[in-house]
């Protein structure tokens, strides 16, 4: 995609009662817990100083003593251990991006294992990498780049110059978090350009014009951010320049989530517009075309996911039912075409072209572009395809699909500019990744990696059902277990979810929760609740807002349907989900603790009524609403798991973990709900780790050992019997 919102990036990655009677006695008694009401002043408000130094006394108890009770358990090295080997694992696919350079076009990845913790941008030919030994080349160490430092740095990748790719833009982050500094780098000597493009830590972004010109997105004080805490002015950076002159071109408003700039090339590198993208709320933005020192805003929806730029063609979809200028009606979740030139200079007359109109049960997941191909990955009612549309001269699209195999999850790589060459991924739950490398234009396909088992799946089965919602919408869920699973009520039994900003939970291959869970005998649900985009824009609007609590009741109705249908019951059901997902779980521990035994709250959001005042929060508005606005504030509060914590509730032992360094969902969410929960006398178990940024893991190491004390806290809950509180 060529467009994405710069916190949408975020929101990132990339994871029972006994019997029918049992179940039903749930469902008859589904009140809310009891809750009391909050303190007028929080008096936890000291643990959202995020490195203050009582804060972090606090951490290292809770660190201590929760690491003391996990680590000590006989269960959690050999956890660890199988945790290590599967993240640094040699045999892993490395996922290709085709780049075009003076010498032809290669294959560039990323690459971490136990030698290069933190990771390597490394390169080979696109034969060598075909092969089943590839000859890679190095271009940065990022470990040594540490080293040699001092620092700290995570790689958050790279922008290079086309079409050559030589000159590139790198991205560090200090410990994971979300702003970074930016350095131009040289690909052919592999060296940092000494006298280069030299950008402080920043939330923002940057981009090239050409070798002398960046358009940057950046914090040049406070009355340059708005009040998410990102950028609201674009500039022009020339070479030879300090940041601090930079011209200003672009200003939005403080409210409003971002500002930033992006070209749109074709297929040779040619730059045939600059955009600046005005997010005016999370979903909601302008866009504009920069001409010379001047911005106009161009027609396009406020909802508007740019996808690709083919053949002249402008091609996005519309998250809004939508007229066009020239009187075009268009409806949510529509794939559009428009010709770029018609579009800058005479929208009122040019005409649109639809490309695609998903039915009711599916969703466009991903959209890319070869040279002459529009390549479109697609949910069908939670399964995957990949399809090939070409244009006819009378402007009529015509698709083809891939020959995938079926009832799996797909996903569409690196396309290349020269051809119609394009990788594409398959999988499912029980199914390792492969890769392929497809013809776009000729439909072949030819296997060129895939990942051996990692995980004995032998007589394991995936089954899909559905389970009411409070309102009566049917929520589709995925059961994976064993063929032979007693039907008693008795299985250990996972349940994830995240259910927000129209994220989609598809079937994939984890070697993790298939090595430290079902290959164990445990069971993995996962639920595609309202709130998702597994049914595109329309399924996430339905749980926006006013609406979240629909999301949860999702979730609830099928934990509800598991225990219905004896997979598992009560004391054997444990949820998990991070970030939007440990919104989630609390609104799961808070509602309907009668369902659970476990819950792991991963980086979670959790007082819903301060959420939009700490870091990136503000940005998330158009998700939830403004507590500040009485009437919003009134939907969140009767969700908001913090304010809804009660010493009277019978909370089952709860696993909370988070990160110093995540700049983006703050981690005094989880801090505040872990010692208001030990204030009221509940079992909690809390870890934050120093570094990590919001996903939670800076090397390999480090995510080894958040995986092993999740699922050492899982095994002690839902398999050990009976669970001790």
């Amino acid at each position: 995609m060529i467009r994405t919102l710069v916190s949408a990036s975020a929101l990132v990655a990339a994871l029972s009662l006994s019997g029918a009677a049992m179940a039903q006695d749930a469902a008859a008694s589904s009140t809310a817990a009891p809750t009391t009401t909050a303190p007028a002043v929080d008096p936890y408000l000291w643990l959202e100083e995020i490195e203050g130094e009582r804060a972090m006394e606090w951490v290292e108890g809770q660190n201590d003593r929760s690491l003391g009770v996990l680590q000590g358990d006989p269960r959690y090295q050999g956890l660890y251990d199988q945790a290590l080997a599967l993240v640094e694992a040699q045999d892993r696919i490395p996922m290709p991006g085709l780049v075009r350079t003076s010498a032809g076009e290669v294959i560039d990845n990323f690459w971490q294992d136990a030698e290069h913790v933190r990771g390597i941008w490394r390169t080979t030919s696109v034969d060598s990498y075909l092969t089943d030994a590839p000859q890679w080349e190095t271009i940065l160490d990022i470990d040594a780049l540490a080293e040699a430092e001092g620092k700290n740095w995570v790689y958050k990748g790279a922008s290079c110059l086309a079409p050559d790719n030589r000159r590139c833009l790198v991205f560090l982050s200090d410990g994971g978090k979300d702003a970074v500094v930016t350095r131009e780098f040289d690909r052919d000597t592999r060296q940092f350009v000494e006298t280069g493009f030299n950008l402080p830590e920043s939330k923002g972004g940057a981009t090239w014009v050409d070798e002398n010109t960046l358009l940057i997105s950046q914090d040049f004080g406070p009355d340059t951010l708005t009040d998410s805490g990102y950028p609201l002015t674009v500039r022009r950076l020339m070479r030879g320049q300090a940041p601090s002159e930079a011209v200003e071109l672009f200003r939005g408003e403080k409210a409003d989530v971002a500002s930033s700039a992006y070209t749109l090339r074709d297929a040779d590198g040619v730059v045939q517009a600059v955009l600046i993208d005005r997010s005016v709320g999370f979903y909601d933005a302008e866009t504009h075309l920069l001409e010379g020192d001047e911005t106009r805003q161009l027609p396009l929806p406020s909802k508007v996911q740019i996808e690709a730029l083919l053949d002249g063609l402008l091609v996005f979809t519309t998250n809004e039912d939508w007229t066009a200028p020239n009187g075009q009606q268009f409806a949510t979740g529509d794939l559009i075409a428009w010709n770029l030139e018609g579009l800058k200079t005479a929208p009122d007359t040019t005409p649109l072209e639809l490309i695609l109109r998903p039915g009711e049960r599916e969703a466009i997941e991903s959209v890319s572009a070869t040279r002459n191909r529009l390549v479109v990955a697609m949910t069908e009612n939670v399964r995957g395809g990949v399809y090939s549309y070409s244009r006819g001269d009378d402007g009529a699209w015509t698709r083809q699909r891939l020959a995938l195999p079926e009832n799996v999850t797909v996903g569409i790589g690196s396309a290349s500019d020269l051809d119609d060459r394009v990788f594409v991924t398959a999988a499912n739950y029980l199914t390792p990744s492969t890769l392929y490398l497809a013809d776009a234009a000729s439909l072949d396909l030819a296997e060129a990696k895939s990942l051996p088992e990692k995980f004995d799946a032998e007589g394991l089965t995936i089954q899909q059902f559905e389970a009411a919602s409070k309102d009566g919408t049917r929520i589709p869920y995925f059961v994976v277990h064993r063929e032979a699973m007693p039907m008693d009520g008795s299985s250990p039994t996972l349940l994830y979810g995240y259910g927000g900003f129209q994220s989609s939970l598809l079937p994939g291959y984890s070697a993790t929760v298939g090595k430290l869970w079902l290959e164990r005998g445990g069971v993995y649900v996962v639920a595609n609740t309202r709130g998702g985009g597994e049914f595109g824009p329309r399924w996430h609007q339905a749980a926006l807002q006013e609406n979240r609590q629909r999301a949860h009741e999702d979730f609830q109705a099928v934990a509800e349907d598991v225990i219905r249908r004896g997979v598992t019951s009560q004391p054997h059901l444990g949820i998990m989900g991070g970030s939007q997902g440990g919104l989630f779980m609390g609104a799961m521990l808070t509602q309907r603790p009668d369902l659970i035994n476990a819950a792991v709250i991963q980086v979670p959001l959790f007082d819903m009524l301060r959420f939009h005042k700490l870091l990136a929060g503000a940005s998330w508005i158009a998700e939830y609403g403004n507590p500040d606005i009485p009437e919003e504030r009134a939907w969140i509060e009767e969700y908001s798991p913090y304010q809804r914590l009660s010493a009277e509730a019978d909370y089952p032992e709860v696993f909370i973990h988070t990160s110093t360094k995540d700049d983006r969902v703050h981690p005094g969410h989880a801090r505040k709900a872990a010692a208001r929960m030990i204030e009221q006398g509940h079992e909690v178990l809390f870890y934050e780790n120093t570094d990590g940024g919001h996903a939670a893991g800076a090397n390999l190491r480090e995510t080894a050992r958040r995986l092993a004390l999740e699922y050492t806290y899982l095994t002690r809950r839902l398999m050990d019997e009976p669970a001790q509180d």
